[in-house]
């Protein structure tokens, strides 16, 4: 495709993407270098007052063994998984003192719905992947399925008596689907984000259907969790919502995982091209008929219907300038219960080194060998709404051991700033807007504005798109009270103010 074919689509405005250097205003502490580390201090159960420490993505990453047996956190086997369970206290990783809690975000088939808890220190319960996403304004824009608030991460861990410093975390799938993978990894994020520590949380490696036959029994699973001969049916597990932790009482500010939108256009490379060297990877886990709204349909055809390309009846559709992209099921053996690719294969994906299934560019064609992620490059990955791409991150970050960075607001919202008219025939933002990222991507807009939903805008000239980040950081240092452990405020700044 030529440039002046993807010029074209933008509107002739006069606005310039030059707007989009937005300035980091009030993130640099007083010796410069970075966001101020002084943010506070938490009480630690049991312990003195701990400084909040800032990770950042290449901090909060973690590399896999090359043999997924190898691992006690991370993505785990059900053989690790199975040997926890059958004999917990003596099993338990270094440092976990606390319960062994199963999280699954859906059901097994029958025969294998639950994987079954033991005694009083192994405990399985149902938890879907969108318990954990909440909509959430960032200033500028209101989004769906973003990471929760502070208040809503603690009401989870209430709900299923999780004490994240001293308890074992394992997200299950349930039954082994893309689906349940993408909810799977909805809870690791959520709880990363919110600062659970690497070595408390652990991802299941495929489906129970696959899990019961390969690395675990018939005996390992039960159905039904009320064993009365008169109860119908099958029951589900009961969350005994008594925990009394917070996510106040972790020292550890894991926010980085999220990139917002300021984030992502701050990264954008000049042109629609592989740039590379320049630190940046962008990671589109959409399928190509997405990514090149409906110039590709994935064999090199155009889509008949480009429309069809189109989710959440957005105003347009295309990609921010420089993604790359792979489809997330790549990662994914659906054969073997949804697990994960073997290391080595995930690997030669972001070397650019698989024949006929690697990343493509804004040409539609593979970057090739050595082409793709380079060594030092942050990776931001995104789908529609941060849910397919929540199996590529997972790749990224807790396989590979790269730094990774969530673009929660995703397509729905990049997609929706823009100088484009709803179905009320009003403009999405006005042609001013410096959060127009239409002028920052390519796209095709929907055919009619009879088929764009209205967006919640909140300011669309606002000063900065973080408010999220900036809620999750005061929500973590603010005060509180109980046994639990709570956010204390800092020492007065040496920087003054």
């Amino acid at each position: 495709m030529s440039t002046q074919l993807r010029a074209s689509r933008w509107p002739q405005s006069g606005f310039t993407a030059g707007v989009f250097l937005l300035a980091a205003v009030g993130l640099a502490g007083c010796g410069g270098g970075g966001e101020d580390s002084t943010v506070g201090y938490v009480s630690v159960p049991g312990g003195e007052p701990t400084r909040i420490v800032i990770n950042s993505p290449a901090q909060i990453a973690q590399a896999s063994a090359d043999d997924y047996d190898d691992n006690v956190n991370g993505l785990i086997t059900g053989a690790t998984l199975k040997r926890w369970k059958d004999d917990w206290l003596n099993q338990r990783p270094a440092g976990i003192t606390g319960k062994l809690v199963i999280l699954q975000v859906a059901a097994g088939p029958t025969g294998a719905k639950f994987i079954k808890p033991v005694g009083l220190n192994v405990f399985t319960y149902l938890s879907p992947g969108s318990e954990w996403t909440q909509t959430r304004s960032n200033g500028v824009v209101s989004t769906v399925s973003m990471v929760p608030d502070g208040a809503s991460m603690d009401a989870l861990l209430k709900k299923y008596n999780i004490d994240p410093h001293n308890d074992m975390i394992v997200v299950a799938m349930g039954t082994g689907s893309t689906g349940n993978a993408m909810g799977q990894g909805r809870v690791w994020y959520a709880l990363r984000y919110w600062g659970v520590d690497a070595r408390n949380l652990a991802i299941l490696n495929g489906g129970n259907q696959w899990l019961v036959t390969s690395s675990m029994t018939a005996a390992d699973f039960q159905d039904d969790f009320d064993t009365r001969a008169s109860a119908p049916g099958d029951q589900d597990p009961v969350p005994p919502n008594n925990g009394t932790a917070t996510v106040k009482s972790l020292p550890s500010d894991n926010t980085a995982l999220q990139a917002t939108v300021e984030d992502l256009i701050n990264v954008l490379p000049a042109s629609d091209t592989n740039v590379l060297n320049d630190g940046v990877f962008i990671w589109d886990a959409r399928n190509t008929a997405q990514y090149s709204a409906g110039e590709d349909d994935g064999t090199g055809t155009p889509s008949a219907n480009y429309m069809s390309t189109f989710q959440n009846a957005g105003s347009r559709q295309g990609h921010p300038r420089g993604a790359l992209q792979l489809d997330f099921t790549n990662m994914l053996v659906s054969a073997e219960g949804f697990r994960y690719k073997d290391k080595a294969d995930l690997q030669a994906y972001l070397d650019g080194n698989v024949s006929g299934a690697g990343f493509i560019d804004a040409t539609y064609q593979p970057v090739g060998a050595g082409r793709a992620y380079q060594p030092g490059d942050t990776i931001y990955t995104y789908c529609e709404t941060t849910f397919r791409a929540m199996i590529t991150g997972v790749t990224s970050t807790v396989i590979l051991g790269l730094p990774t960075r969530f673009y929660d607001g995703a397509m729905t919202e990049w997609n929706s700033l823009s100088y484009l008219q709803d179905a009320t025939g009003e403009y999405i933002l006005p042609i001013d807007s410096p959060w127009r990222t239409d002028v920052v991507s390519f796209y095709r807009p929907a055919s009619s504005p009879s088929l764009v939903a209205q967006r919640q805008i909140d300011d669309p000239r606002a000063s900065r798109a973080n408010a999220i980040i900036l809620a999750d950081k005061a929500y973590k240092t603010s005060s509180t009270s109980g046994g639990s452990g709570g956010a204390v405020l800092p020492p007065p700044s040496p920087c003054g103010g």
